[in-house]
Parts: structure tokens; C-alpha cells; sequence
């Protein structure tokens, strides 16, 4: 390879490199929108976050369900919202109660592999995630198109090396496999990040009609 073929061909790379720096976006508040299941039921969530909070909302059939989580993993509410029910309760959690949710969810070792694919628009690798407790792994695909606060990411793959665009989530015991659509950045609605006053504010144990 001649000087000038060489000088070309690190100018071509050099331009990609800054074409994909550029490309990467920093999102420091804005709203996820994913499919997920409740209860074997089809639902839509919507997550809100910023550097401090995040708020899930998740519409299926009867009504909604909105999670209000910290970045300390020091809060938790489930707030209900049961029109048909009359159903207006936020659930608080103490912090025994947190304690011992985050005690059951699983602890991984993340090896990142060669394959990728694009999901959702996103530039996605696959990491592999060995729990190890279970032994069990399962295939997570991530992205560094985008970086977006501790917040946005489910906590149990803070440190998986991206923002999980397809993975798998874990709640009481049960798997639901997640599929980011879209994420885009600007300021919750008002009040998403707070219980409503028209809501009656109860235990873990008294979240029910």
C-alpha cells in the first residue's frame, strides 16, 4: 500500500470514527416506551427517568399500574389504578421489605460476544449473563447509541456495558422478556414522579381491592 492509498484509507476511518462518536447521544431525562406482559396479558409501559427517579407505567386491560423507584434503590411505590375496581391505592415499601426484593433478584457476570443486529433502530450487541445463583444465562442485547442515566437501566444490568434494548426483566419471581420500541429524551408530565393526593397510600401487604 502506497503513502497516498494509506493516507486515504486512515482518513475514511478516522471520518467513521468521528461520524460515530458524533452519533452516540447523551440522554439525561426522557421516557422509554417497551411491550411487556401482566399476568400473561399483553401490556404497554412507558418508563420515565432522570437522574434521581424513575417512574414505569404500565397500561393493560382494567387499568394501570405506575412503579416509582430512586436511583439509591432507597423508595419504592406500586400505585394502582383500577377504574372498574374503584381502585386507587399506592403500595409503599419499607425498607425491609426493599431489602429482601433485592436479595431474590439474580447477580450476573456479563461476557460480552462478536454478534450484533439492529433492534429497534438501535446498533445492538449481544452479551451473555450467567446468574450466579441459578447458573442460569440468558442473551442480552445492547446498545452505546444512546447514554442515559443509572436510572433508566433495570439495576441487577448496571454494569452490563450498554443500555439493554432487548433482555430479560425479573419481577416476584416471574421473567418477562422486554423489547425496547423507543427512546427519546424531554421532561415527564407533571407529577409522574409523585403519588397523586386522590390515591390512599398503604402498605406492600394491603395492595389489593
Amino acid at each position: 500500500m502506497n503513502i497516498k492509498t494509506l493516507t486515504s484509507t486512515l482518513g475514511i476511518a478516522l471520518t467513521c470514527i468521528a461520524i460515530n462518536a458524533k452519533a452516540q447521544k447523551t440522554i439525561n431525562e426522557g421516557v422509554a416506551t417497551f411491550s411487556t406482559t401482566i399476568q400473561g396479558q399483553p401490556a404497554e409501559a412507558k418508563q420515565y427517568f432522570k437522574a434521581d427517579s424513575s417512574a414505569t407505567t404500565i397500561s393493560f386491560g382494567p387499568g394501570t399500574v405506575k412503579i416509582l423507584t430512586t436511583a439509591k434503590h432507597d423508595y419504592l411505590a406500586v400505585i394502582l389504578d383500577i377504574p372498574v375496581a374503584g381502585l386507587k391505592k399506592a403500595g409503599i415499601a419499607t425498607p425491609a421489605e426493599i431489602e429482601e426484593g433485592a436479595a431474590n433478584y439474580p447477580t450476573f457476570t456479563f461476557t460480552p460476544t462478536t454478534e450484533t443486529k439492529q433492534i429497534s433502530g438501535f446498533n445492538c450487541k449481544k452479551v451473555t449473563a450467567k446468574d450466579n445463583k441459578s447458573g442460569k444465562t440468558y442473551d442480552i442485547w445492547i446498545t452505546n447509541d444512546i447514554v442515559v442515566p443509572p436510572t433508566a437501566l433495570p439495576f441487577y444490568y448496571a454494569s452490563v456495558g450498554g443500555y439493554p434494548v432487548q433482555y430479560t426483566a425479573f419481577q416476584q419471581g416471574q421473567e418477562t422478556t422486554i423489547t425496547i420500541k423507543s427512546i427519546t429524551d424531554g421532561k415527564a408530565p407533571a407529577g409522574t414522579y409523585a403519588i397523586a393526593p386522590d390515591f390512599e397510600k398503604v402498605g406492600m401487604s394491603d395492595l389489593h381491592p
